[in-house]
């Protein structure tokens, strides 16, 4: 016979592990984008004043390139707009320490993004964080 009293202990034990360290996705992601690399990177503190703009292809149409914030894909028309709206829904301590963080294709003109900045200023959002990929350095020998 084998003992199988510690079994319950075993099976939570491993549950209560993946629960630590797995992460849920807040938003559904409407459009494809691979984040370009950077050398210098830091980690952003506060999440709850962070509102994530995510801009790549359109999933259903490969080739139109779309703006999506958190879960709604949105024109460039309509950017500044929901993103006051968005504001408006925060506290006031958030409000000030908002910051909208730019997850952007590496394949994206430049121009959109210099576009979008632009809404986000009209919108008077100032802090602009851009998402990216750790590269590793090189080591050159000499």
């Amino acid at each position: 016979m084998l003992n199988t009293a510690s079994l319950p202990d075993l099976i939570f034990t491993v549950l209560f592990f993946f629960m630590i360290v797995t992460h849920m996705r807040k938003v559904t992601l409407k459009v494809k984008y691979q984040t370009p690399q950077g050398t210098e990177l830091t980690r952003l503190v506060k999440k709850s004043a962070v509102t994530y703009l995510f801009v790549g292809k359109n999933n259903g149409n490969s080739d139109s390139i779309s703006i999506q914030v958190n879960d709604k894909i949105t024109s460039l028309a309509m950017l500044e707009d929901y993103i006051i709206a968005e504001r408006s829904g925060m506290s006031s301590e958030d409000r000030e320490q908002m910051v909208v963080a730019i997850k952007a294709d590496h394949g994206v003109p430049m121009g959109l993004i210099s576009d979008v900045k632009q809404a986000l200023r009209r919108a008077k959002v100032y802090h602009i964080s851009y998402i990216g990929e750790e590269k590793e350095l090189k080591r050159q020998d000499f």
